[in-house]
């Protein structure tokens, strides 16, 4: 069913498996807590970014600890969506500019940067929806991660900014996530001059899904959680998958992806379940299985 559509995803997934077997280091030498805390209840997982006194800066050992995190029994029905946050002011202040000098040498510099290009990618490739939350400022490579997710709440405290000219280095790669979150000329004037926007700015953008006051933040992130919950995890999958192909065509090859889909949805066990009980006018009761109707 739709075999091609989840290949790219595999394929990523598969790559942050092969990575975790690799014996990462996903603690500081001067940090006892972890980097990254995971908690989950009734199918929502929640990663918080655990380093306040360096800005939950995206080290090295910062996105090993988030991969981890993300991929750990990611393909369990149980699990049905993502939601990350921070501890502290700061979401995210971008990569550790301490591990960019040439002391670190090229090698090390590759490995942070194909760390955090495979992080990005998990993100949207992943079955299950990811959020955001947001409560503070979120740069460079902060607010690539918020780019790269699926939904973004944030609260009205919040600034999103790519501020690596002002230090020499373009932030090339936050720009890939950010110039496919928001239109061109808001996204070069952000890496031209690094000044940052405001919350209602990145909402009226496009960078962002919600903005609301910081004693709602979690109550309304939550209350989007339990709605995917509400889902079958196949469908939900399924349409991930296929939006995110079809937003990379052209019109006509985007049209005959998502009809292609819609059929191979309609040939799910849950999407004849969706339907029967839609005529039946009762709640659907979802396998959460990629199990097949009919042929």
């Amino acid at each position: 069913m739709a075999g091609g559509l989840f290949g790219r995803a595999a394929a990523s997934l598969q790559l942050g498996r092969t990575a975790l077997r690799t014996g990462s280091r996903f603690y500081s030498q001067t940090q006892p807590e972890p980097l990254t805390v995971r908690e989950q209840n009734d199918g929502i997982r929640r990663i918080i970014l655990n380093n306040p006194k360096k800005r939950n800066a995206l080290s090295l050992s910062m996105l090993e600890s988030l991969r981890e995190n993300i991929l750990t029994d990611v393909d369990s029905d149980d699990l049905r969506v993502i939601i990350l946050s921070a501890r502290g002011p700061v979401f995210s202040s971008g990569h550790d500019l301490k591990e960019l000098t040439s002391t670190e040498g090229r090698e090390y510099h590759t490995k942070v940067f194909h760390t955090c290009t495979e992080v990005m990618t998990l993100i949207q490739d992943l079955p299950v929806p990811v959020i955001a939350m947001v409560n503070g400022v979120a740069t460079a490579a902060g607010c690539q991660l918020v780019a790269s997710c699926d939904v973004a709440v944030v609260t009205e405290k919040s600034t999103f900014a790519t501020p690596g000219v002002n230090v020499g280095l373009f932030c090339s790669t936050p720009a890939v996530a950010i110039g496919r979150a928001v239109p061109r000329k808001v996204a070069m004037e952000m890496l031209f001059t690094g000044t940052p926007i405001s919350a209602h700015d990145a909402l009226l953008h496009g960078l962002v899904s919600k903005v609301v006051p910081e004693e709602r933040l979690e109550a309304e992130t939550f209350a989007i959680a339990q709605r995917v919950c509400q889902a079958s995890r196949p469908v939900v999958a399924l349409g991930k998958a296929t939006f995110q192909r079809q937003m990379a065509q052209g019109r006509d090859a985007a049209y005959a992806t998502a009809s292609k889909v819609m059929v191979d949805n309609l040939a799910l066990r849950d999407g004849q379940e969706g339907i029967r009980a839609f005529i039946e006018k009762r709640k659907p009761v979802w396998s959460h299985k990629t199990e097949k109707a009919h042929d």
